[in-house]
């Protein structure tokens, strides 16, 4: 959740203009930050997914490759739930009050066009993860508290 309400403060709104028969067109430049919303997200979703595998790693009596699975599976289900609450607070906040008339220009909310983005996180938490378990030299990766 605190992933998804993060992009929502700071992906960036496209501007548009309001034409005839309420066609929308783009202000010169605005068209980027579709590109600026999805890069946001992915780069959001590789740190927490980084923070998740770190995590992971630390609970000691656990490790190994089941505990692994669980984690890139939950950072899977994290990563969709975050683009999921983040694109309806976008929304949110960028509500257009009131009918527009032609010619206003008007702030578009935010969004993801693509459901790639959500394999950031996961992805993010198996690299953790694996390089965590590829650096230890224990046979039992460590698991032994003595």
């Amino acid at each position: 959740m605190a992933v998804g309400w993060l992009w929502s403060r700071l992906a960036p709104a496209q501007l548009v203009i309001i034409g005839e028969a309420g066609k929308l067109f783009q202000v010169r430049g605005e068209s980027l930050h579709r590109f600026h919303d999805l890069v946001l997200f992915v780069l959001l979703g590789l740190g927490a997914g980084i923070v998740t595998g770190a995590g992971v790693w630390m609970l000691r009596e656990r490790r190994g490759p089941v505990v692994m699975l669980a984690a890139v599976i939950g950072s899977a289900v994290a990563a969709w739930l975050a683009a999921q609450v983040g694109v309806s607070w976008a929304e949110a906040r960028y509500m257009v009050t009131g009918a527009p008339k032609v010619g206003d220009v008007v702030a578009v909310a935010p969004r993801l066009e693509s459901l790639w983005a959500v394999i950031a996180w996961p992805l993010g938490t198996a690299m953790a993860y694996g390089l965590a378990a590829a650096w230890n030299g224990h046979d039992d990766l460590g698991r032994r508290l003595g």
